[in-house]
């Protein structure tokens, strides 16, 4: 099923097709055999006396596709997270991530502390008792003093995202930050700014940039320097580009 979810500004552009519901079979079929197959793969090291011996953790690089601007449309749903794969909204950020390491991470304990995947190579060397590299992974950070359910914390109070690109999934160029339960998008095309508040608002349903300022500037200020440590590129305007010709009755500021 297709259509738009009300309520939100970010969620009007007409040309998406957005998936509301999880309906699709094919997909649905290859999330049943990757479980089966991991399962398999859990009970190979348990059998082979090796599963204490193993860190295993599932993860993903980006939350599903559940837009698109191509009329197959987008195989999976993130709801109630807004968007999917190319956004720099939650459903397109936030994922799973399970790790089993009997003897060493308690089973079915829960962690709420932000990570992403660039913390993984330093947590892999850390618990091979390899020595860290920093200058290979300077956005990563070691999360295995996570491992005790979340009990500790980690070396940094804030994570980055950018995504200078289009794509067609319907993203547009943006970067973000979040800073505890603070998160901020900038916009590249038009400059624009929008704060969440994700302990209250995890679908990300109502933009508090114009409320809260001085909230926006500093965490401005971080994402801003954060990309000029990292050198991150920046689109910049096309002199040649030519706006397309809308259907009519269609608002450009909507597109």
């Amino acid at each position: 099923m297709q259509g738009e979810r009300p309520g939100s500004r970010h969620l009007r552009n007409v040309h998406l097709l957005r998936r509301t519901v999880q309906s699709d079979p094919a997909y649905a079929a290859m999330v049943e055999n990757l479980d089966t197959n991991i399962g398999r793969l859990l009970g190979a090291l348990d059998e082979a006396g090796l599963a204490e011996d193993t860190l295993v953790v599932f993860t993903s690089d980006n939350g599903g596709l559940a837009t698109s601007n191509v009329r197959e449309g987008a195989p999976t749903c993130n709801l109630p997270l807004a968007e999917g794969k190319g956004w720099m909204y939650e459903g397109g950020t936030r994922v799973s991530q399970l790790a089993r390491w009997p003897g060493h991470i308690p089973a079915a304990t829960l962690c709420g502390v932000p990570t992403t995947s660039t913390d993984l190579y330093p947590t892999f060397l850390a618990v091979a008792g390899c020595p860290t590299r920093p200058e290979q992974h300077p956005d990563g950070v070691d999360i295995s003093p996570l491992f005790d359910g979340g009990k500790s914390s980690l070396p940094r109070d804030a994570i980055f995202w950018h995504y200078p690109h289009y794509a067609n999934q319907g993203g547009r160029p943006a970067s973000s930050v979040r800073s505890g339960d603070w998160k901020l998008i900038e916009h590249f095309e038009d400059g624009r700014f929008e704060l969440f508040n994700l302990a209250d608002d995890s679908g990300e349903t109502n933009d508090i940039a114009e409320g809260h300022p001085a909230q926006v500037q500093v965490l401005h200020a971080r994402l801003s320097a954060w990309r000029d440590g990292v050198e991150a590129l920046i689109p910049k305007p096309n002199p040649n580009w030519v706006a397309p010709e809308l259907p009519e009755g269609v608002d450009p500021a909507e597109v």
